[in-house]
Formats: C-alpha cells, sequence, structure tokens
C-alpha cells in the first residue's frame, strides 16, 4: 500500500462531519481538498445570498475539519493560484502534496459526476448515503411500476424510518393529513419571525468577496441574514420546532402580502448545503407530536416533504439519467420574460413572488408552484429557461431537487412522471389562497377583456392548446366540459384574451 496521502474532496454541498468522503479517509494520512471555484459560481447567474451561503458555509466547515485534525487544502476564490475548476484545482492539488488517489463523495448533478469521470486522475465516487433512499433503493422500487407516485414511496419511506408509526399502522389512521394543511392565512402581528443570524468576521469577509467578484449577478447580497455554521443551522432548526411547527401544516399553502415566511421552516437551504441530517429534522418533530406541542396534521406534513417528497424527486432525477432537465414534453418553447429576473409586473401576486426571491433568495414552495411556476405552464415557457432561473435564484436550489420539481412538477415536461396531471390554475386558486388580488391591478373576477386577471385566460389557453393529451385525464375531465359548456361569446373572448397576453409576452410588453 502506498504512504502517499489521498486528496478528500468536499463540494460546497456536502458539509457534513460524517459524509462517506470523510468516513473513508484517514485524518493523519489523507488531505481534504475544498475549493471555491469562479466555474460553480457563474454556470448560471445564482443569486449573490446563494454564493454568499456556499462560500461563508465552506470556509467555516474548513474551520471545523482543522480543529478536528484533518489536513484541509482550502482555495479561496480570490487565491492567485487558483484555477476556477474543480477538476483543475484536484490536479493542481495531486501535484503539490504527490496524491494518487482522489475520494469523493458523489456528487448531486450529473454535470458534476460527468466533471469528475473525466478528471484524469483516479476517483473514487462513493455512495451519498445522507439519503433515506439509495439511488439502487429508489430504483428497485420504481421498477415495473407503471407509474411512479410519491405518496406510496413516502409510505414505504414511513416503514422503513418508523417515523410516525403506530406499529405497521400509519400514527392516527391516515398516511397523509394534507387535506388539512389548505387553509388561507390572515395577517397576524403574532405571526413568528424567522431567526436572523449575525454575521462573523469570516461571513462578512465572504460577503465583501461576493460584492468585489459577483458584482453583477443577481439579487440582493444585503442584508445577509442566513446561518452559516452548524451551529446557527441547529439554532434555527430549534426555532422551527417551537415557534412555527404548530401552525405550519394548516397554512402551508398560504400567501400574504407583506408576510414573507409565514410559518415555513427556512431550513431547507441548510439542508441541502450539509449543515443539517434529514431525519435528525424528522425526529425532532415526531417529538414535537409525541409531547404535545404540534398536532399530527403539521408534523405529518413537514416530515412528507423531506422523506416523502424530497427523497422522491432525488430518485427520480437519478433514475431518469442526464438528459432528463432537457425534457420538453409539451414542447414550450416561450422567452422567460424579463419580468422573472426584475419584478416588474402588474400581477401582484407574481410581482411580490419575484421582488422576494430577489430580496431573500427564497420563496415558499406555493409560491414557486402556483403562482411563478403556474404562469410559466400556462403560458408555454420554456423549460430549459425557466430550470435555470429557479437553479439561479433560491438559496436551496440544485439540479437534483430544482430539476425534478421544474421539469416534473412545475412543468410537466417530462410528461407525467412526476406529476398525474398538470398543476395549472386560474385566478380563483390564488385568489382564494392569498390576499394579493385584493390591491391587483387586475380583476381576478374578470375572465376575458381589458383588466382581465392573465392566469384566467391562460389558463383555458393552455386546456385547449393541449386538450387532446389531457382530456382523458380523469382528474381533469370536469374542466373540459366546464369549457365545452360556456357560451360561445365568452369562449372566443377567453382565446382572443389570451391570445393578446401572449402576444404582448412575446413582444416584450407589460404584462
Amino acid at each position: 500500500m502506498s504512504d502517499a496521502p489521498r486528496l478528500i474532496l468536499i463540494l460546497g454541498d456536502q458539509l457534513s462531519p460524517d459524509i462517506a468522503a470523510l468516513r473513508a479517509a484517514d485524518p493523519g494520512r489523507d488531505v481534504v481538498v475544498m475549493a471555491e471555484v469562479r466555474d460553480e459560481g457563474t454556470y448560471v447567474p445564482h443569486h449573490a445570498k446563494k454564493i454568499a451561503l456556499i462560500l461563508a458555509a465552506m470556509r467555516h466547515f474548513a474551520a471545523e475539519l482543522v480543529d478536528h485534525g484533518w489536513r484541509v487544502a482550502y482555495t479561496r476564490l480570490d487565491d492567485p493560484e487558483n484555477r476556477h475548476a474543480i477538476s483543475k484545482e484536484l490536479m493542481r492539488r495531486a501535484e503539490e502534496y504527490g496524491a494518487e488517489e482522489v475520494i469523493a463523495t458523489a456528487p448531486g448533478e450529473w454535470r458534476l459526476r460527468s466533471l469528475l469521470d473525466h478528471t484524469p486522475l483516479k476517483i473514487r465516487q462513493l455512495a451519498d448515503d445522507r439519503f433515506v433512499s439509495s439511488e439502487e433503493e429508489f430504483a428497485a422500487w420504481a421498477e415495473g411500476r407503471k407509474s411512479l407516485r410519491m405518496e406510496y414511496f413516502y409510505r414505504e419511506m414511513r416503514r422503513k424510518t418508523g417515523l410516525l408509526m403506530d406499529g405497521d399502522q400509519p400514527e392516527g389512521g391516515k398516511w397523509n393529513y394534507d387535506h388539512d394543511n389548505r387553509k388561507p392565512a390572515e395577517a397576524d402581528l403574532f405571526m413568528p419571525q424567522p431567526l436572523h443570524h449575525q454575521t462573523d468576521d469570516i461571513t462578512r469577509e465572504v460577503l465583501e468577496l461576493v460584492e468585489r467578484e459577483f458584482p453583477e449577478t443577481f439579487g440582493q447580497l444585503r442584508p445577509f441574514w442566513f446561518a452559516t455554521t452548524r451551529e446557527g443551522a441547529e439554532a434555527a432548526a430549534e426555532w422551527f420546532m417551537s415557534e412555527a411547527l404548530p401552525r405550519f401544516g394548516d397554512y402551508q399553502d398560504a400567501m400574504l402580502e407583506g408576510e414573507r415566511f409565514l410559518y415555513h421552516s427556512l431550513l431547507s437551504f441548510y439542508l441541502n448545503v450539509g449543515l443539517l441530517d434529514p431525519i435528525a429534522l424528522c425526529r425532532a418533530a415526531e417529538d414535537e407530536y409525541r409531547a404535545g406541542n404540534a398536532p399530527l396534521n403539521a408534523v405529518e406534513g413537514y416530515i412528507r416533504q423531506i422523506i416523502g417528497w424530497r427523497e422522491f424527486i432525488r430518485g427520480i432525477y437519478f433514475l431518469e439519467g442526464p438528459d432528463y432537465p432537457q425534457r420538453n414534453g409539451l414542447e414550450a418553447t416561450r422567452k422567460l420574460p424579463d419580468f422573472y429576473w426584475t419584478g416588474d409586473t402588474d400581477m401582484a401576486c407574481v410581482r411580490a413572488a419575484v421582488t422576494q426571491t430577489i430580496e431573500e433568495a427564497y420563496a415558499h414552495h406555493i409560491q414557486r408552484l402556483m403562482v411563478t411556476g403556474n404562469f410559466a405552464l400556462i403560458a408555454g415557457l420554456s423549460p430549459q429557461e425557466v430550470g435555470e432561473w429557479y437553479l439561479a435564484v433560491y438559496a436551496d436550489a440544485f439540479e437534483w431537487v430544482e430539476s425534478p420539481n421544474v421539469v416534473g412538477m412545475i412543468l410537466f415536461a417530462d410528461g407525467g412522471m412526476v406529476a398525474s396531471k398538470p398543476y395549472a390554475a386560474s385566478g380563483a386558486y390564488i385568489n382564494r389562497m392569498s390576499d394579493h388580488c385584493k390591491g391587483c391591478h387586475y380583476s381576478v373576477s374578470k375572465k376575458s377583456g381589458e383588466g382581465a386577471c392573465p392566469f384566467n385566460p391562460l389558463y383555458w389557453d393552455f386546456l385547449n392548446r393541449h386538450r387532446e393529451r389531457f382530456q382523458g385525464n380523469p382528474r381533469m375531465a370536469q374542466m373540459y366540459r366546464t369549457w365545452d359548456r360556456m357560451a360561445e361569446d365568452k369562449r372566443k373572448a377567453s382565446e382572443e384574451s389570451a391570445a393578446a397576453i401572449l402576444a404582448k409576452l412575446d413582444a416584450g410588453e407589460r404584462i
């Protein structure tokens, strides 16, 4: 056996002390390699807060490793020796330390797995076992099924983990309490406000670096309130469990003007970079239920997001292969409107979601699915342009989690692998779940013509464009019957309104 050190690659979303590559390493022999490279900061125009979060968390994690006796070769973005690509940094460090082998935890993106496969070094990629279901386990579950539905996979994950189980039955007698989690919210002076974490010297240095090195990137960097340490992320988790979880279930689909966070956890940032453990979060939520501090519908809904949806979409991403993000099952080709980057639109719901995204690098799942995503679906926007936007603008976005949500859930571009029907909706849904419509330039009650909510005619236009595909879907048949019963003059007015809106989009005019 060679005495040469091995390089242990740690990426910016692998900041977990028990990650596979570190478990396979020897602190007395090996060198941990971490690098802030421009390639990773610019392959999409990442939100400034996202870049800062990852770089600051990387620096804190490197310091944590050093404190635990690891030798760390860390390359900062402004290091003059920096070659600004993961593969080139590995080659530089291999030459520097005389290393003959690299151990890596398999990245969460096909792009990076391919990059490591084509790096001219001996690289061993270990499975990322920070998830409940391995890629192989998911593939075995999926094999032979006519359709892949999260609900049935979720039940398997409940059985596997024992979370919220009463023997071999689900706690409370039902697997899913989603029906109880669709209440609109009202303004509340006592609504909890998430922890805003203080910046330390490391984080302040990173903020200055991002301002200097990425002056043209998307989004507002300051004020910066994310946690960048494991201790801070754990404090955020404790805050959520005690202050917001009890009402999370009831209002997880609600939207309110001026209330950006409601009762959401704001933990996906930390979970997806490795500062928090998914099962530990689920156990903590279950403990709140067992102690009588949070109701079953809230705790089940939260646990389902983690061991159900999060695990399911990761399974889909790796099951379907590297071409999945390029799918376009509905042949949508319209360019992404500028207002996705600026928030400059008269649609109050879209303006609120995009403005919040610009300022916070965050919007909750209904804003993403039923506002910006719904508009993208019914307007026929290109899945690839929409996908790049979601990947760029949210601090919790990595391709394994972002792509199935956009290509599958939001845009139905995978032909129904993730969703059983497209999540298309008119303005009525947004009006029911939010207060955006009250102050909007457009009238949600008006179905066509000047001043009508654009979601209304675009919804019917979407259904008609894809009638051949969807009219046989039992979950959509009623809507086609509603259209067919509509008076001819109303149908014609709706069609003309949709055409006018789409023409304005194509011309780059304000909507």
